[in-house]
């Protein structure tokens, strides 16, 4: 306000010469000086304190306000001109980072705790992360055909209120068979928050940068590794049970208001997707699926069939590279504290992949690009064997975590390039089900040799190589609709 005031009494002189409109009176203070009005002589006003005080008022507060007021107007029409579906991919990519951060990346944090209260093995636990992966199995088909049927948003605001729920009651558990039961219906909710349900939101919006939005889009999900640290400081203070009900209010408060942004085609509101050709099918398709009989042929397909037995191998390692992380980096001595670090490094991590990757499907063969993912993925997990220094464990979160984000961009982006976007919430419920079957088997496998063997070694060999082997599998894929929309032979 100092400043204002000075630069005010520097330029505008109240009780010296002025050529312009003198002013003595309130109603003078508000009428527009004429710079054009030269040949008036200068006059010496006197000095009015109530136009003084107005002029200092009008200067100090009144002109800032107007300032900010048409800022904000401008910016606002800025805000007009973006389309509409970036905004369905900022609010899937809020979602996506709250419930991958708090259901898939922090649980690693919550292992040690529980174990050491119920005195239940890995293994025990480890299965409650498989049931909390149903959402990925048994229901991801079912939320697929849900999504075509009544649209994300609705899935998205069930969902929210689903998890919310399933989260305080997971802080009441007393018994094992109450923590499977608080995981399985966390699933059902998260069933209607996560990949197939976002994937299909933002999927029906975008043609030509389709694989940017779905990386930005699938970036939340990495990004829900920002939540680790929070979660880890607030295990640590507040206990388990205390951070489980602070993570489900907060899944209220985020995702209802979000789930409400969401519009399930742009022909609700008079748009057509990003980077359509008007008159073309895939402007006209609507909310029409393919006929049953062409719906089964695509799923029957040798490209459908490959896609889905990748994406089995890529949920195989993930799941149990990230749900095992902090027990192995702990069983090498490394403190808690790090380990927990390097867990909220996977997922921003693999943010560039999820970016680069997607960035360079739109441009280059989506199949070279994905395979390109699988073999960082394989190398990542052959380097996780000899994690005994810090520089092994970048070169780790280098490969690893770029090529499982990338994978997970470019596998919808795929679906919606190679089989259309009639059905895709189908195709994509279906192959996350697929995926589910190695969202079940990495973690639990893990928790089982460790467990018997009290090592990992073997896991992440293991991994390495059926990683690098799916590569072959993806190379065999190719598009089953044409540009036109027609089921290819």
């Amino acid at each position: 306000m100092t400043r204002s005031l000075n630069v005010f009494l520097a330029r505008e002189p109240i009780c010296f010469a002025e050529k312009t409109v003198v002013i003595k009176t309130e109603q003078d203070f508000f009428v527009k000086r004429n710079p054009s009005s030269s040949s008036a002589e200068p006059r010496v006003p006197s000095c009015n304190p109530t136009a003084c005080g107005l002029r200092i008022l009008h200067t100090l507060f009144l002109t800032p306000c107007c300032d900010a007021w048409g800022f904000a107007v401008r910016c606002l029409f800025m805000l007009s001109t973006i389309y509409y579906g970036w905004w369905v991919v900022l609010a899937c990519f809020t979602i996506n980072l709250y419930v991958g951060g708090i259901i898939f990346f922090s649980f690693t944090a919550f292992f040690q705790p529980i174990q050491q209260e119920f005195g239940w093995s890995y293994t025990q636990i480890s299965i409650a992360t498989s049931l909390r992966g149903l959402e990925m199995g048994i229901f991801a088909p079912i939320v697929g055909f849900l999504a075509d049927r009544f649209g994300s948003r609705k899935l998205l605001l069930g969902g929210s209120v689903i998890i919310g729920i399933g989260l305080l009651i997971l802080s009441f558990t007393q018994s094992l068979l109450m923590f499977y039961l608080c995981f399985l219906f966390i699933a059902l909710g998260a069933g209607g928050c996560t990949s197939v349900v976002t994937l299909t939101a933002v999927a029906v919006w975008f043609r030509k940068n389709v694989g940017l939005a779905m990386g930005i889009m699938a970036s939340g999900f990495g990004a829900g590794g920002l939540i680790v640290p929070l979660v880890v400081f607030l295990i640590d203070a507040c206990g388990w049970r205390l951070t489980l009900v602070i993570l489900g209010v907060g899944m209220w408060l985020l995702g209802i208001p979000l789930s409400l942004i969401v519009r399930d085609r742009p022909e609700q509101i008079g748009l057509s997707p990003e980077g359509a050709v008007a008159g073309s099918s895939t402007t006209s398709q609507g909310g029409l699926g393919p006929r049953r009989e062409e719906f089964v042929g695509l799923i029957k397909t040798r490209s459908f069939l490959c896609l889905n037995a990748a994406e089995t191998v890529r949920m195989m390692a993930v799941t149990a590279v990230v749900i095992h992380m902090m027990p192995y980096l702990s069983s090498l001595g490394i403190p808690r504290a790090a380990s927990g670090a390097v867990a909220a490094a996977l997922p921003l991590v693999s943010i560039a992949g999820r970016f680069g990757f997607g960035w360079w499907g739109d441009r280059l063969d989506k199949r070279i690009v994905m395979a390109i993912t699988f073999f960082m993925m394989s190398a990542g997990a052959f380097v996780f064997c000899y994690v005994h220094s810090t520089g092994v464990l970048v070169l780790f979160l280098l490969l690893f975590a770029p090529g499982f984000g990338g994978s997970m961009v470019l596998r919808g982006a795929i679906l919606q390039e190679y089989f259309g976007t009639a059905s895709f919430g189908k195709m994509i419920g279906i192959v996350m089900g697929s995926a589910s079957i190695g969202g079940i088997i990495g973690p639990t496998l893990a928790g089982w040799a460790f467990d018997t063997l009290g090592s990992y070694t073997l896991v992440w060999y293991g991994l390495c190589g059926i990683s690098g082997a799916a590569i072959f599998l993806i190379m065999k894929m190719k598009p089953a609709v044409s540009p036109s929309g027609s089921v290819l032979n």
